[in-house]
């Protein structure tokens, strides 16, 4: 995002320090001079905006994601030959200085070259560019310029030439490694999900494969007795129910099981998900000891809470707290990066959103609470607190020594 507004925005500057300001504070107030400067400052200005206007197109056709056609360039192209032949113009005739030309010709130079640069190959570019270098200082030649003003002509153009080139292929580069950076983790999400769902369905096998194939035995044993009229078919039916009851017993613990959230599991989990992302996370405390409800409540308290700090915040760094303080249970969450948005939500929530709607109702089911929001120096704490139950208060576990994560740049 920065990269690409400092695209929109460089021309700009370019054309106001190095064209507007010294031509118009050097103008020689003379009627043919003062329509050529208005001609000049109005030709550049549309270089400027075509300059914006094909910054995206000529992104993308860098990147391979779509193909710019030739046709677009006519435009900025045109306005270009104009600015230079007003260039030109106000030089023969005394209209403004000489290093005032020269400082004007690099503001009408950089907006074409920094689309250009990403359009053509670098050879092409940099040929075409002698070639205007040439074109350019026989001009000055021909409009009676002296020779140190034909050589900063063509230093002039080689300057500008460079810092286009230089300029428009790093920054695209570096949208490019970024922007590949963002795919590869979004690919990265929709495989875990996969995977999970893989877990599933290989526990759901595991759990009915057995049960339904002793099932549909008993079944066709049951069938081949009861065409007989066989008194034991009836027994063979009994079982087939108690297997099916079985069956549905098994279903529904691993359905529990999956929707359940073990609190270690997900303290580990999170602080791989966020050392992956390049974010420094550490756990501090233990989950041992907690109550089952309790340590799934909180689970799922660890698990979207890193989901926020992945998704709506720019953090570095992360700290996860377990505490068991005057009989509750407390975990925090702890990270330097402020969500993009908070939405107004409830008081003392700091943050509205279905995720954390949701874990209030699970907090809610313990007589728990839950609070989201701003904390001081930039940073965004989410607290959960969970009261344990009065006559089961696990030992306070001692908080495990801070375990660091090796800082990963992002």
């Amino acid at each position: 995002m920065h990269s690409v507004l400092g695209w929109y925005t460089s021309v700009w500057v370019f054309s106001l320090v190095w064209l507007v300001l010294p031509v118009a504070g050097d103008l020689r107030h003379r009627p043919l001079p003062v329509v050529l400067v208005g001609l000049l400052l109005a030709a550049n200005m549309l270089q400027c905006a075509v300059a914006n206007a094909l910054t995206r197109p000529a992104l993308d056709h860098y990147l391979g994601r779509r193909t710019l056609s030739a046709s677009v360039l006519k435009a900025p192209l045109a306005l270009l030959g104009l600015a230079l032949v007003l260039l030109l113009v106000l030089t023969a005739i005394g209209g403004i200085a000489s290093w005032i030309a020269r400082l004007a010709l690099g503001g009408v130079l950089v907006p074409f070259g920094q689309t250009y640069g990403l359009v053509v190959p670098i050879r092409v570019f940099l040929r075409r560019s002698a070639v205007l270098a040439v074109l350019l200082m026989a001009g000055v030649a021909l409009a009676g310029g002296r020779v140190a003003d034909i050589v900063m002509t063509g230093l002039m153009v080689a300057f500008c030439a460079g810092f286009s080139l230089l300029a428009s292929r790093c920054s695209a580069w570096t949208l490019s490694v970024l922007w590949e950076a963002e795919r590869a983790r979004d690919v990265e999400a929709r495989l875990a999900v996969a995977e999970e769902r893989l877990r599933f369905g290989r526990d759901l096998h595991d759990v009915m494969g057995r049960d339904l194939a002793v099932i549909a035995l008993k079944a066709e044993l049951a069938v081949q007795l009861g065409r007989r009229g066989r008194p034991e078919a009836v027994e063979q039916m009994i079982e087939v129910q108690r297997l099916a009851q079985e069956s549905q017993r098994e279903v529904r613990a691993v359905v529990r099981g999956y929707r359940g959230a073990d609190l270690g599991a997900e303290l580990a989990g999170a602080q791989g998900v966020l050392t992956a992302a390049g974010i420094d996370c550490t756990i501090s405390g233990s989950a041992e000891g907690l109550p089952t409800p309790v340590q799934s409540a909180l689970g799922w308290v660890v698990r979207e809470a890193a989901t926020n700090v992945l998704r709506h915040g720019d953090a570095r760094r992360c700290a996860v707290t377990v505490d068991v303080t005057d009989g509750r249970a407390v975990l925090t969450v702890e990270n330097d990066g402020l969500p993009e948005s908070s939405p107004a939500g409830p008081p003392g929530s700091g943050l509205a959103g279905s995720g954390l709607a949701g874990l209030r109702e699970r907090l809610a089911d313990l007589n728990g609470t839950l609070r989201a929001g701003p904390a001081d120096g930039g940073r965004f704490r989410l607290t959960a607190e969970v009261p344990l139950p009065p006559n089961k208060p696990p030992a306070r576990p001692v908080p495990s020594k801070t375990t660091p994560v090796s800082e990963v740049t992002r």
